[in-house]
């Protein structure tokens, strides 16, 4: 007996078509899982083998195998679940094949059959329309998150039991329709603050005005408690909203990255990420031995804030050189080169020395000027050079902010 369906996975940045291929045949009773799956992956047999008993199916003690092709692609996570628990009830006859011809099936499935909330669904989405498949089968929490594509059909199910059910009637499968808000529907809640709400601060607060209109990378130096943080955080609210190709391209790193939550449909409003000065450069700027996302990416096409500048460590710093010249960022690795987008804005926040008090008329500073100069120096040349806009946020006197809020 055999079977055949489509599936996909990510391979870095990019959507892969996956076709599983299932056996049936006889001998000794084994489950095999070949075409470079990772653990995750080879972990599904026992996942699918419980998740079909529980849904009423149980696989008969014969010789079973599988296979991922393309065969020299490394697949990887439980996307695959539901394309091979359906490619299996095809070779057992229980769904017609005619049934899945031209579908595409991803997500994981729980040991009772549940469909847990997958990753990486919009790409793959994408890739139906570019190949003109006749659509994505999905879990219910992605459906809206695929639903964004405009031309596909989604259908989304809570369970495998409801899925094989579908799939065995002789009526259409029932359309996913888009939330009406789904354009630029609410995905993810960014630390936004409204500048208008901002008091006092007027230079500071036209140099974001000026890096917001010709997205100018921006340094802020002054002391603490002068509000360089919040000035940062009402950056993102004076860019022009994101339209439908930057929310898209947003909406994917983030579903790669699986920072999607459960129902979401494409991020609204521009990101702003905040690392903390401990982060790693492959945190930072992505990697690690699956190559995912960074923080300059998940900022894409929107703010990078860094505070505490100097704090962050040099080698950290230093690997910002690229993304800030070309917008992208270049992984390469024994197996295969990988290119995130990373089209961010920078703002950066620093103490004009170690204890943050150098010219401020409030406070004396207890640094001596060795010291000044060995903190300042921790920033390099060619990074400042990419800094268009350096600025000095002195403190407010309470009078300032009185007349500036009255």
């Amino acid at each position: 007996m055999f079977a055949k369906l489509l599936s996909g996975t990510i391979s870095g940045f990019e959507p892969l078509l996956i076709e599983v291929e299932v056996d049936i045949a006889g001998g000794l009773p084994t489950f095999t899982i070949v075409g470079l799956p990772d653990a995750a992956v080879n972990e599904a047999k026992e996942r699918v083998r419980a998740a079909l008993k529980n849904a009423g199916y149980d696989l008969p003690a014969r010789r079973i195998t599988i296979n991922l092709a393309p065969a020299d692609v490394r697949k990887e996570g439980a996307g695959l679940d539901i394309a091979l628990a359906i490619a299996l009830m095809i070779a057992l006859e229980e769904i017609p094949a005619a049934r899945t011809e031209g579908l595409l099936f991803l997500g994981e499935t729980s040991l009772d059959g549940r469909f847990r909330h997958a990753r990486g669904v919009l790409p793959l989405a994408l890739l139906v329309k570019e190949k003109k498949l006749a659509g994505i089968i999905v879990p219910k929490d992605n459906e809206q998150e695929a639903a964004v594509v405009p031309g596909i059909k989604v259908h989304g199910f809570s369970n495998l039991d409801d899925l094989i059910k579908a799939l065995k009637a002789e009526t259409p499968l029932l359309c996913t329709i888009p939330a009406p808000s789904l354009e630029f529907g609410q995905v993810a809640t960014f630390a936004h603050v409204d500048l208008a709400e901002i008091k006092g601060q007027s230079f500071a607060r036209r140099a974001l005005e000026v890096g917001a209109a010709g997205n100018h990378n921006l340094l802020m130096v002054g002391p603490p408690g002068s509000g360089k943080t919040l000035l940062a955080r009402a950056l993102p609210t004076v860019l022009p909203p994101l339209s439908f190709e930057e929310a898209l391209e947003v909406t994917r790193i983030f579903s790669i990255k699986g920072l999607l939550p459960p129902g979401s449909g494409l991020v609204q409003r521009r990101p702003f990420r905040d690392p903390h000065h401990t982060i790693s450069d492959v945190a930072l700027i992505g990697g690690g031995r699956i190559p995912a996302p960074g923080e300059v990416s998940l900022a894409h096409h929107g703010v990078l804030f860094l505070d505490e500048l100097p704090e962050f460590r040099k080698g950290v710093l230093e690997v910002l050189r690229q993304p800030l010249s070309e917008g992208q960022v270049a992984i390469s690795r024994a197996a295969q080169t990988v290119s995130f987008p990373a089209q961010f804005q920078l703002v950066a926040a620093m103490n004009p020395c170690p204890c943050g008090h150098a010219g401020d008329p409030l406070k004396v500073c207890a640094c001596n000027p060795g010291q000044i100069r060995s903190y300042q120096q921790k920033l390099s040349g060619p990074l400042l050079d990419r800094i268009d806009l350096q600025i000095g946020v002195p403190r407010l006197k309470p009078e300032e902010m009185t007349l500036a809020a009255s």
